[in-house]
């Protein structure tokens, strides 16, 4: 059985324009603009299933983009950077200069008491992995960091490479496959 996963990364936010960790802010003004544009134009996949980050980013994303009825997924919410929420990273690279090294080198490490990005990309994998039970099409509205773990996971890449997979606004990543046997395509813009 072959299952198809369209990936689209939620539309821009204050947070992430400004490289601060998820506070739970709302899309901005113009990633709404960017999103209806692209519901709009006829841009966004049609799928049988609606998964979403449990985020008010990526809610707003999929009602801009005329998708109806998801669910929230668990599995698929933003890495927990425990104490460092609602930081930027130049701020906790400021306070905390060792540990932010500790944590973009390895990726088992956690100084912020929240999750490891070893323990993110298990999280999301083992999400994926039961999309792979399902027939036919799944478009999960995601944070970036969803998407990146995602391609590291199925191209077999190192956990470090999660650093070096920039996923932009509005993009849809397809995985098609099975369980184990992913393919991918990706960073299609929607607008």
């Amino acid at each position: 059985m072959t299952s198809r996963v369209f990936l689209i990364s939620a539309a821009i936010s204050e947070a992430l324009r400004e490289a601060r960790f998820d506070d739970g802010s709302p899309v901005d003004t113009s990633g709404l603009r960017a999103a209806r544009t692209a519901a709009e134009a006829g841009a966004v996949p049609a799928g049988g299933r609606l998964w979403l980050s449990p985020t008010v980013r990526c809610r707003q994303t999929a009602e801009a983009l005329g998708l109806e009825g998801g669910t929230d997924v668990r599995e698929l919410a933003s890495l927990d950077v425990g104490r460092w929420r609602g930081a930027t990273l130049a701020e906790v690279s400021a306070e905390e200069p060792e540990a932010v090294a500790r944590w973009l080198a390895d990726p088992a490490s956690a100084p912020h008491d929240g999750e490891s990005v070893r323990a993110f990309c298990d999280r999301v994998t083992e999400r994926l992995d039961a999309a792979a039970g399902f027939e036919g099409r799944t478009v999960a509205v995601v944070e970036p960091e969803v998407v990146r773990a995602l391609v590291v996971r199925v191209l077999g890449a190192p956990e470090p490479a999660f650093w070096r997979v920039d996923v932009p606004p509005l993009t849809v990543t397809e995985l098609s496959g099975r369980a184990g046997r992913w393919n991918l395509r990706s960073g299609r813009p929607l607008v």
